[in-house]
């Protein structure tokens, strides 16, 4: 993963090169405003929180890349990232799920997510000690305590740590799997206190279980248990990684990497635009749309693990707008999204390219599931050529659901040697124009086949 800094424009766009093909407008889109976030915070001073982030409307149907294209941008940051559905939201006092929720899922990924990272990174310290604990019970101290002083014997003290020295060894080569350690494990038994009410408290986001154990106080008991040294090495790694990485510098860095560095997903932004009808508009989408208003604009949302500002949070929203248009969307929401990308629907040289040229390449999928089970899957150039045509061709016959097009047709075109691979022993499949012609013209030409297998 490349460092921050050394993401320019260029270098963005090249990367999401490797996964998507086409749409430079949309790449260009939001390198930009993955740049600009790194720009603004360069900037001293007051001037740093003036800057708003770009934030983007991307235009097209589905299937050509807008929801990859966002994701992709995440990773590429090692940004939190959440994806949310517009039309899955209300108006608040309406039944349905709260607009402020993406923020706090949001935060709930970041935690999660910088919390790993804090794992792994310690990780190396965590074995180190749990080896130490393991060493401990397998090879107790020779210390000696009177009248509550320590007393050492050095010579065997030094016998111990030999002793210890070449436990150490067999127990990192694995000679000591087998073995079976016995020892007591103290366990936090957090009080039991059952609510009942018909509040959804995952609206307010509160950890009750949480709260209570730190209001109430719980039990500490001591519980003597056999685990085989393996099993004994991960309770005991996750015990001092639980005691290295600490709650509150999780939460520390999971607030500023939402507040900084979050990009949030909307998908179906077109869902909630409002336009006249019969003299009147739909109120609830003019609710939501003034909801989700101070969310962009910049306010301070309250989660379990404190407020969160979401005045520097990345929104990419996207919509096919194909009975609305981004100017159907209130005029305070539009101005919230100042940079919108027109996405084009793929046509068969796109798809096969897409069949080919990704690192996630969807021939490349398959040939990895057929050498499972220990055939290699190859396609010949008509093959792929025809594959491209049979998915322009039901996309422009049906809905035009772009790229996921590529995946109906590749399941029906191999649907029969996924099932008797298994059994048929076959070690090498070609694929040939000839053979996709002959599975799938009819589909293709039979408008009530397609639609109902395609």
């Amino acid at each position: 993963m490349l460092p921050v800094d050394q993401l320019t424009p260029r270098r963005i766009v090249k990367e999401l090169d490797k996964y998507i093909i086409g749409q430079t407008d949309a790449k260009k889109a939001v390198a930009i405003a993955l740049r600009n976030r790194w720009r603004r915070q360069q900037i001293p001073g007051e001037m740093q929180k003036e800057i708003m982030p770009n934030n983007i409307i991307l235009i097209g149907p589905t299937g050509i890349g807008k929801t990859e294209i966002a994701r992709r941008l995440s990773r590429l940051a090692n940004a939190p990232f959440i994806k949310v559905e517009a039309s899955k939201f209300t108006e608040v006092g309406y039944v349905g799920r709260d607009v402020e929720s993406m923020v706090r899922e949001l935060m709930n990924i970041a935690v999660a997510q910088i919390r790993q990272q804090m794992l792994d990174e310690i990780l190396p310290i965590a074995r180190q000690n749990a080896t130490g604990r393991i060493l401990d019970i397998l090879i107790p101290s020779p210390k000696i305590t009177r009248d509550g002083l320590e007393i050492v014997n050095e010579d065997r003290q030094k016998r111990y740590l030999r002793n210890r020295d070449k436990m150490r060894v067999k127990l990192l080569n694995g000679d000591l799997d087998d073995r079976e350690i016995e020892f007591v494990n103290e366990l936090d038994t957090p009080p039991h206190v059952e609510v009942m009410s018909n509040f959804n408290f995952d609206i307010l986001d509160i950890n009750i279980s949480e709260m209570l154990s730190n209001m109430l106080p719980g039990k500490r008991a001591e519980k003597t248990v056999k685990m085989n040294i393996p099993d004994a090495m991960k309770h005991f790694v996750e015990i001092e990684s639980n005691r290295l990485v600490s709650r509150e510098r999780v939460v520390e860095t999971a607030t500023r990497a939402v507040e900084d560095n979050g990009i949030v997903f909307i998908d179906e932004i077109d869902k909630i635009a409002t336009v006249e009808k019969y003299g009147g508009i739909d109120v609830s989408r003019s609710g939501v749309q003034r909801d989700l208003l101070p969310i962009v604009e910049g306010s301070s949302v309250p989660t379990r693990y404190g407020s969160i500002d979401t005045s520097h949070i990345l929104f990419i929203s996207a919509g096919a707008f194909s009975t609305v248009k981004p100017s159907d969307l209130i005029p305070e929401l539009q101005g919230r999204f100042p940079i919108r990308v027109e996405l084009r629907s793929l046509t068969q040289n796109d798809f096969e390219l897409i069949l080919t040229e990704p690192e996630n390449a969807l021939i490349t999928q398959y040939k990895e599931l057929f050498r499972t089970e220990g055939t290699v899957l190859s396609f010949q150039k008509d093959a792929i050529r025809e594959i491209a045509y049979s998915a322009a061709m039901a996309n422009e016959k049906m809905e035009d659901i772009g790229a996921r097009r590529l995946h109906t047709i590749m399941n029906a075109l191999l649907e029969e040697y996924l099932f008797e691979l298994p059994e048929g022993g076959q070690k090498k499949i070609v694929i040939s124009g000839a053979f996709v012609r002959n599975k799938l013209s009819k589909l293709i030409e039979n408008e009530d086949l397609s639609r109902f297998i395609l």
